[in-house]
C-alpha cells in the first residue's frame, strides 16, 4: 500500500491523545458544562461532562462484554442523536473502530457496507433500521453478532436473539463496569498514533463504496488544524467552551463528524442536536449558534427563504426589506472587494442597517450570534456568500475531502476571495498536477487507505506520495485555489471545448426557484441543463398567479 506519510513507530510507553481522553479530561475540568443538548418532548435537555463521559464509560464497558476488542468494527445507523456520539466514543476508548451508515441507506448497501467493515456490533436506530438487516436473515452478515436499537416502538416484540434495547446495553456496561473498574483505563492507556478510529465510506458512485480509514494521529491534526490555526475567525477568537454548535447533517460524513464531534472534544464547544433536517431553521433560532457549518443548499435554502419571505409582507414592509436587502448587498461588494473586511463604506452602512432590519433577520434566521460559519462539500454561488457576508454573517467557503480528513484550504479572514475555497492551511503540502491540473495533498492528516483495499489505496496516491483528490483546480493571484470541477465531471462537446458544468448549475441554483439544476453535453455540440424546481417558491409563485398545479 502506498502511503502519503511516514508515522513514528508506535510506542507502549507514549500516552497518546484521542477523542476519548479528551472527553475524559472535560469531564474532569468541567464536570457540569453542558456537552450536548437534545430536544425531548418540546424541551432542550442538557447532558453534562460529567454525565456524558460516565455514559461513555458504560457503553465501552457493554461493547467490552459483548466481545468487542481492539480494530473491531462498530456501525451505526442512525439519525443525529447522544446515543450516536456515545457509541463513537466508546469504541474509540477501547480500540475499535466506528463506521457510520447515512439514514437513508437502503437494505442493499447496509447489507454491503456491515459485511465489507464485517461489523460485530451494529447500533440501528429504530424499527425501518432494524429492519434492514433483519430482511437478510441469519446468515445475512457472518461476522455480526448484536444488533442494539435505541427506539422500541416496533422492535420490543421481535423474536430474535440478536437484538438489544439500548438501555439493556447499558446494564450490561454498568455490570461490566462494576466487575472489571480498571480495565478501560487500561485499554485507553495502550492507545496508539495509528490506531484505526473510523471508517467514513465514500459514495460508491463509480463502484461500490470504499472505507477511508482514519487514525487518531489524523483526527489529533484535524483538530488542531480547525481549533489553533490563526487567522480562520474575526478577532482570531479560537473556538472554546463558550460556543455553541447545531448538528444535523450525517455525522457519518467527515465534515460533520469534525465539525461536530471533534470540535466538541477539542474546543469544549456544546453540541446541539437538531431535531431533523426539516426543523433546522427552527432549532437554529431556538440556539442561535456561535459556529454553524452547512452545505451550500442549506445556504441557498436560507437564502431564498428570505427572499420569499419578503414578497410575502405587507407593501409597506417590502419597501423597507428591499431597501435593506440592497444596502446588505452593496455592504457585501464593498467587503468582498476588501478581502471581507469592512471599509469605512460599509461600516457606515452596517451600523444603519444592522439595528433597523439586519438584527432581526439574523435573529429571524437563526445566526444572530453566529461569529464564524463555513460552507463545504460542494461548490456555492459567489453571490450567496455576498449576501450573508453583507449581513454580518461571515460565510467562509473551504475545501477537503474524507481522504485528507478535510483539511485543504479556506478562506481565513480578512484574505476571502470570492469564488474561490481559499488558501491552503499553514504548512501542508498541496499542489496542482502539470499536466491535468488535479488537486493533490499531503499531510499528516491523509489517510491510512482504503479498508482492504490495497490496490484501489495505491491508485489513490502518486508515485511519490501526494493524494490525488480527483479534483481539478487553478490558482488565483497566486494564492487562492479555484475548484474548476471533478476530472470526470468535465463536458467535452464535440467541437472538442472542455465545459465545466458546476459552475453554470451553481449559477442556476442562485435562482429561488431552482433546487437542483444538472448540466450534460458531453460529445454533443451543445450543452442542456435539467432543472428540478423548488416546490414551496414555485408553488407559491403559482398561487400568486391563480396557476393550479
Amino acid at each position: 500500500m502506498t502511503t502519503a506519510i511516514d508515522r513514528p513507530a508506535p510506542s507502549a510507553s507514549t500516552a497518546t491523545t484521542t477523542v476519548a481522553t479528551r472527553i475524559r479530561d472535560w469531564a474532569e475540568r468541567s464536570p457540569t458544562g453542558v456537552a450536548l443538548r437534545e430536544k425531548d418532548y418540546g424541551v432542550w435537555k442538557e447532558i453534562t461532562w460529567a454525565e456524558l463521559w460516565d455514559t461513555v464509560q458504560i457503553a465501552a464497558h457493554g461493547l467490552l462484554a459483548l466481545g468487542v476488542g481492539e480494530g473491531d468494527v462498530v456501525s451505526i445507523h442512525s439519525e443525529d442523536r447522544p446515543e450516536w456520539v456515545i457509541l463513537d466514543i466508546a469504541t474509540v476508548a477501547i480500540r475499535g473502530i466506528t463506521t457510520g451508515l447515512y439514514p437513508t441507506n437502503p437494505a442493499n448497501e447496509v447489507h454491503y457496507m456491515l459485511n465489507d467493515s464485517q461489523a460485530k456490533i451494529h447500533l440501528a436506530e429504530d424499527q425501518e433500521q432494524v429492519d434492514k438487516v433483519l430482511e437478510f436473515g441469519a446468515d445475512g452478515f457472518p461476522a455480526l453478532q448484536q444488533i442494539l436499537y435505541v427506539e422500541p416502538r416496533g422492535v420490543r416484540n421481535y423474536d430474535d436473539r440478536n437484538l438489544m434495547d439500548w438501555e439493556d446495553f447499558l446494564d450490561v456496561g454498568r455490570e461490566h463496569r462494576a466487575q472489571h473498574p480498571d480495565m478501560l483505563r487500561q485499554i485507553m492507556a495502550e492507545a496508539q498514533p495509528d490506531d484505526i478510529i473510523t471508517l467514513v465510506y465514500t459514495s460508491g458512485t463509480t463502484g461500490p463504496p470504499k472505507g477511508a480509514m482514519l487514525s487518531n494521529a489524523n483526527a489529533e491534526y484535524c483538530m488542531d488544524m480547525v481549533i489553533n490555526v490563526d487567522g480562520r475567525t474575526p478577532g482570531n477568537v479560537k473556538p472554546s467552551e463558550n460556543d455553541l454548535i447545531v448538528t444535523y447533517l450525517p455525522l457519518c460524513h467527515v465534515a460533520e463528524r469534525i465539525f461536530s464531534t471533534w470540535t466538541m472534544a477539542s474546543a469544549g464547544a456544546s453540541l446541539n442536536f437538531a431535531e431533523s433536517i426539516d426543523t433546522v431553521q427552527h432549532n437554529l433560532r431556538e440556539i442561535q449558534p456561535t459556529l454553524f457549518f452547512a452545505v451550500p443548499r442549506i445556504w441557498e435554502k436560507i437564502h431564498a427563504g428570505v427572499l420569499i419571505r419578503l414578497k410575502d409582507s405587507t407593501p409597506i414592509k417590502r419597501v423597507v426589506a428591499k431597501a435593506g436587502l440592497s444596502l446588505a448587498q452593496t455592504i457585501g461588494r464593498e467587503r468582498v472587494a476588501n478581502g471581507g473586511n469592512h471599509t469605512l463604506k460599509s461600516r457606515i452602512a452596517y451600523a444603519i442597517g444592522n439595528p433597523l432590519m439586519f438584527r432581526a433577520l439574523k435573529e429571524r434566521i437563526g445566526l444572530r450570534r453566529c461569529r464564524w460559519a463555513g460552507s463545504g462539500a460542494a461548490a456555492i454561488a459567489p453571490e450567496v456568500l455576498e449576501f450573508f457576508m453583507g449581513l454580518g454573517v461571515p460565510v467562509y467557503e473551504l475545501y477537503g475531502m474524507t481522504e485528507n480528513s478535510a483539511i485543504a484550504t479556506l478562506n481565513f479572514h480578512g484574505r476571502v476571495k470570492l469564488g474561490t475555497v481559499g488558501e491552503p492551511y499553514p504548512g501542508i503540502g498541496l499542489r496542482l498536477d502539470e499536466r491535468t491540473g488535479e488537486i493533490q495533498t499531503k499531510h499528516p492528516g491523509v489517510f491510512v487507505g482504503y479498508w482492504n483495499k490495497p490496490d484501489a489505496t495505491a491508485e489513490t496516491f502518486t508515485e511519490d506520495g501526494w493524494l490525488k483528490t480527483g479534483d481539478v483546480g487553478q490558482w488565483v493571484d497566486g494564492t487562492h485555489l479555484k475548484i474548476v470541477d471533478r476530472i470526470k465531471h468535465i463536458i467535452i462537446t464535440s467541437g472538442g471545448k472542455n465545459i465545466s458544468p458546476s459552475e453554470i448549475e451553481n449559477s442556476l441554483k442562485t435562482s429561488p426557484y431552482i433546487k437542483e439544476a444538472m448540466v450534460v453535453g458531453d460529445g454533443k455540440k451543445y450543452v442542456t441543463a435539467l432543472i428540478g424546481i423548488e416546490l414551496d417558491t414555485v408553488g407559491d409563485w403559482a398561487t400568486r398567479r391563480g396557476i393550479p398545479y
